[in-house]
């Protein structure tokens, strides 16, 4: 970056230039963040600091280097050429800088933590319970499993390992399919017994749903399935969280679209047969550098086994009727302890 930079300056120019470029990573991050934002507002929300304190930033960091980095308007920032000359070598420094962390954190070998992203509903009800029995057997290893819907960028040191709906495309991460998810309608008995079920999609209108909206959820996906412009009138609860979800309509809430790895978990739920079901494929994705981590490995190579298609065909890419799950999977509730675990009983 300085060669680029600083390509015929003086060795005393250079010296003092390499000094000042040193002291303003602060300054040159706050400049990425501006670039992947391409807001100040947004950039100085994710950087905890207020539009006028990330703007002088900015306005520093361009006085130092001598040209402009952005283009202003009404339509937010742009890059200026010599902010697009700029901006590949600081994506490297931060990259590398990365690496550096992430060798760090391999030192500790078995011992140690391991980052784990997931979205709220595998995360809670599938990968908790297990969760309980890897740390009876790997003591020494700590698995921060940290639950939300939004996307974590393991190449950014968000996460360590990353369960997420969509694939990565960065050549610097490892990405395996886990297994799918697939989705279908369900209502809870009490819910059956005071409105009865819908036989058809058009019957469905007349029915109350309990919907999911989040990040990595299409929002128009309800509508478009149902073949209706608004949901207005339906939708009786809306909320972000999957567990949530299961929550209500165990509780008789309303009709909701859910994982039939539900059946699995023992969850007082009827499935209802509209003749529709869809799916979203769970991808694992981690950093090439954790190839060499012991203690990495092993939570990689358990996460494979828990959502093994062979060993709990919810998974599997080919659908299986939720009814059918029941006896399929009836093992692996016995064998794991989850009767009763679903989010309305615990």
């Amino acid at each position: 970056m300085r060669q680029h930079l600083h390509r015929g300056a003086a060795p005393m120019q250079r010296k003092k230039t390499e000094e000042t470029l040193n002291a303003s990573w602060e300054d040159l991050h706050a400049f990425l963040l501006c670039t992947r934002h391409q807001s100040f507002r947004n950039a100085a929300e994710v950087l905890g600091l207020t539009g006028t304190t990330l703007m002088r930033k900015i306005d520093r960091l361009e006085e130092e280097l001598g040209f402009k980095l952005f283009l202003r308007d009404q339509s937010g920032l742009s890059l200026s050429d010599e902010g697009h000359a700029l901006l590949f070598d600081v994506q490297q420094m931060e990259r590398l800088s990365f690496n550096i962390f992430r060798r760090a954190s391999m030192s500790t070998e078995i011992n140690g933590s391991v980052r784990v992203a997931v979205t709220e509903g595998p995360g809670l009800s599938w990968i908790l319970p297990r969760l309980i029995d890897f740390q009876k057997t790997y003591r020494k290893i700590t698995v921060d499993l940290r639950c939300a819907m939004e996307q974590a960028d393991v190449s950014r040191l968000e996460a360590d390992i990353s369960i997420q709906l969509a694939r990565p495309t960065n050549p610097d991460l490892i990405v395996t399919k886990l297994g799918r998810h697939h989705i279908y309608a369900f209502a809870s008995e009490a819910y059956r017994d005071a409105y009865g079920l819908p036989k058809s999609l058009a019957d469905l209108r007349h029915h109350r749903i309990v919907k999911q909206h989040g990040v990595q959820l299409d929002e128009t996906g309800y509508a478009r399935i149902l073949g209706l412009d608004s949901l207005d009138g339906i939708v009786g609860i809306s909320t972000n969280s999957s567990v949530a979800v299961l929550y209500a309509i165990e509780r008789g809430a309303g009709i909701g679209f859910l994982p039939t790895s539900v059946m699995a978990l023992g969850a007082p739920v009827v499935p209802i047969d509209l003749g529709i079901n869809y799916h979203m494929d769970l991808w694992l994705t981690y950093h090439k550098e954790f190839r060499n981590s012991d203690r990495h490995k092993i939570v990689i190579d358990w996460l494979k086994k828990i959502f093994d298609p062979k060993a709990y065909p919810c998974f599997g890419d080919e659908f299986i009727h939720p009814n059918e799950l029941i006896s399929l999977m009836a093992e692996t509730r016995r064998n794991f302890g989850l009767e009763g675990y679903a989010a309305g009983q615990a």
